[in-house]
C-alpha cells in the first residue's frame, strides 16, 4: 500500500510568466515541507503548452497526461501564447484538454481581499470579499471547443450541452463547498447562488431546475438564484453579500475573472479544476508574454493555488499536517501583504517575482519556527 505522506505532484510550468511563478509556489511548497517535516513531495516537472507545441509538435505530449493521471495532483502555470495557433485559428489550450482528460469538472475560483491587496472599490474592508466562483467544467458553452462549425464563411455555430449528471453533481459540489469551507471573519454567510439566464433559455432553466432539486436535499444551506447580468452587477455593487456562486462554464469564466479584479486583480487569483479521482492547481492568470522573464509577475495567485492543492491534498488523504501545510502558506501571503514592505509590482509596490516568493517563504520559516 502506497505510503500517503509521499505526495507526487506533476509540475507544468508551461509558457510565459507561468515558469516564473510556477518556481516561486515550488520554492514556498519547498519550504514548507522541510519546515513541517510530517510529509514528503516528490515534485517532477513536465513540459507541456505553446513552447512544446512548437518544439514537438503537442501542447500536452502523451508523456505528461500520464504522469497528471497518476499523480496525486497536478500544479500548473499558465499555457499558451497569442500568436501559436492551432491551424483552425484558435489558441492552445491543453489546461482545457485536461479538464477534459482528468474529468475537472469543478472550476473553483476563490476571491478573496486581504489587507494590502488593491482593490478599484471604496468602503470595502479586508475580508469582506471572500466569495467562491464555481464553474461547470466539462459541459456549457466550453462543450463545443473543436467542434463549432462554419458554414460558407457566412455562418457560424457552437453548441450549449448541459446534461443532468454534470448539473447535478456542481450543484452538490457547491452545497459542500458552502458547508465547509473556512471564512473570513467579516466574509459572508454560507449560501449558494445559482447563476443563469433561465429566462430566455430552456438550458439554463433546466439548470436552475436541477439546482433547486439539489438545494432540496441541502435545506442547511440557504439558496438564492440571480440572472448573469443582475450578478455582474451585484459582485460590483455588494460583493461582501455572495459567498457561492455556482454557474455554467462560460458564464464562470467571465465572472471569476470580475471578482478578481475586485481583489487585486489576476495576479491575486488562484484556481483549483477538481473532479472526483484528481485535481490540478493554477493561478487563474495568462502567460502574459510580454513581461515573462522580467521579474515583475505576481507570483501569489501561483502561491495561493499551492496552498489549495496542500488543503486538498490534506482533506482527501486524511493527512492533517499537509492540510495544516495549506493554512501556513496562505497566513504567509496574508501576513507579507499586510506588513506592505514586499509587494508585487500590480499591488503598488516594487519588489520583484523572486523577492516576494522569497519573503513568502521566510514568513512560512517564521510562523514555524
Amino acid at each position: 500500500m502506497p505510503n500517503k505522506n509521499i505526495l507526487h505532484i506533476a509540475v507544468l510550468p508551461g509558457d510565459g510568466i507561468g515558469v516564473d511563478v510556477t518556481e516561486e509556489a515550488v520554492r514556498v511548497l519547498r519550504t514548507v515541507e522541510k519546515a513541517l517535516g510530517t510529509f514528503t513531495l516528490r515534485i517532477q516537472k513536465y513540459e507541456a503548452g505553446a513552447g512544446c507545441y512548437q518544439r514537438s509538435g503537442s501542447d500536452l505530449p502523451p508523456d505528461t497526461l500520464v504522469a497528471c493521471c497518476q499523480a496525486d495532483a497536478v500544479l500548473l502555470g499558465a499555457m499558451g501564447h497569442p500568436n501559436v495557433r492551432k491551424p483552425d485559428g484558435t489558441e492552445l489550450t491543453p489546461q482545457v484538454t485536461l479538464r477534459i482528460e482528468l474529468d475537472l469538472y469543478a472550476g473553483v475560483r476563490p476571491c478573496k481581499l486581504y489587507a494590502g491587496a488593491k482593490t478599484p472599490l471604496a468602503n470595502v474592508k479586508p475580508g469582506e470579499i471572500d466569495l467562491v466562483i464555481l464553474r461547470e467544467q466539462t459541459e456549457g458553452l466550453f462543450a463545443s471547443q473543436s467542434g463549432g462549425i462554419v458554414l460558407h464563411d457566412q455562418l457560424a455555430t457552437d453548441t450549449l450541452v448541459m446534461t443532468r449528471r454534470g448539473t447535478e453533481r456542481i450543484c452538490e459540489f457547491a452545497f459542500r463547498l458552502a458547508a465547509e469551507r473556512p471564512r473570513s471573519q467579516h466574509g459572508p454567510t454560507p449560501r449558494v447562488t445559482c447563476v443563469d439566464k433561465s429566462n430566455i433559455f430552456k438550458s439554463y432553466a433546466f439548470f436552475r431546475k436541477i439546482f433547486d432539486e439539489v438545494a432540496a436535499r441541502n435545506l442547511s444551506i440557504p439558496k438564492s438564484h440571480a440572472y448573469i447580468d443582475a450578478q455582474a452587477l451585484y459582485l460590483v455593487q455588494k460583493p461582501q453579500q455572495c459567498d457561492v456562486l455556482v454557474t455554467e462554464n462560460m458564464f464562470g469564466d467571465i465572472l471569476s475573472d470580475l471578482a478578481a479584479a475586485l481583489v487585486g486583480g489576476m495576479g491575486m487569483a488562484p484556481s483549483a479544476d477538481i473532479g472526483d479521482h484528481h485535481a490540478v492547481f493554477q493561478p487563474a492568470h495568462g502567460t502574459a508574454p510580454d513581461i515573462a522573464g522580467k521579474g515583475i509577475a505576481n507570483p501569489i495567485a501561483a502561491i495561493l493555488s499551492a496552498s489549495m492543492m496542500l488543503d486538498w491534498l490534506g482533506r482527501r488523504h486524511r493527512l492533517a499536517e499537509v492540510t495544516r501545510a495549506g493554512s501556513l502558506i496562505e497566513r504567509a501571503v496574508a501576513e507579507v501583504l499586510a506588513q506592505g514592505k514586499t509587494l508585487p509590482v500590480d499591488q503598488g509596490g516594487n519588489a520583484t517575482t523572486q523577492v516576494v516568493g522569497q519573503a513568502i517563504a521566510d514568513q512560512v520559516i517564521a510562523a514555524t519556527s
